[in-house]
């Protein structure tokens, strides 16, 4: 086990707020914060200079707002991952980070465990809904994708590939340097996404969407 801190930088226009998430990710051990910010247009400056693990945005904030600092941060930083933070439920805020490059959405009314739970989330490449938005973000997320494939993450893309292809979870796992149990997972939530049910549908859907002749 690595004992590399993860690097945090947080974006919220409220001091409060920030010093906060600072005092409860300072007691974590395998956690630092480097930076904090008061707006969008200084989290993309910062993001830029520290190139932090992972940076935990507001959505609404002055000057430029969280879903554009996340899409020029991704763009810039593909490797800094961005934990959306935000009082709204909507759908509409969330599928739009979400678009922006966010890898996760966390209310800013969770409790510290769910805060930690979801940077550790993030950091690894996960992503992270709050339970209060993921039902409301799915069906919405069907609603106005018109490409099923865009539901899909560039790694479960991947994955469904090599399913089609015919491999089976422990090849696919090892290609990819995964655990059994992880290609089993993206496999579950490519058939929940997709809504399809067997790895017969799968391989047409593969076929009808070019990932294989």
């Amino acid at each position: 086990m690595s004992n590399k801190k993860t690097r945090i930088l947080l974006a919220d226009d409220h001091s409060v707020v920030r010093s906060g998430f600072r005092m409860i990710l300072a007691s974590q051990t395998d956690m630092e914060v480097v930076g904090e910010v008061a707006n969008g247009r200084e989290a993309v400056e910062q993001a830029t200079a520290l190139q932090p693990d992972v940076v935990i945005m507001d959505v609404t904030m002055p000057e430029l707002n969280g879903i554009e600092a996340t899409r020029r941060i991704t763009a810039a930083l593909p490797r800094t991952r961005i934990l959306a933070l935000s009082m709204h439920k909507d759908s509409v805020y969330v599928r739009e980070i979400l678009r922006a490059g966010a890898c996760g959405y966390l209310l800013k009314d969770s409790g510290e465990g769910d805060l930690v739970s979801a940077v550790r989330a993030v950091a690894r490449g996960e992503g992270y809904l709050s339970s209060g938005v993921s039902d409301a973000v799915l069906t919405d997320y069907r609603k106005h994708v018109t490409d099923p494939i865009d539901l899909l993450s560039s790694r479960e893309r991947e994955v469904l590939q090599m399913i089609a292809e015919g491999k089976t979870n422990k090849e696919i796992a090892v290609t990819l340097n995964l655990s059994v149990y992880t290609v089993e997972a993206h496999r579950g939530r490519i058939m929940e996404k997709l809504n399809l049910h067997s790895t017969g549908e799968l391989v047409r859907f593969a076929v009808r969407n070019g990932l294989i002749d």
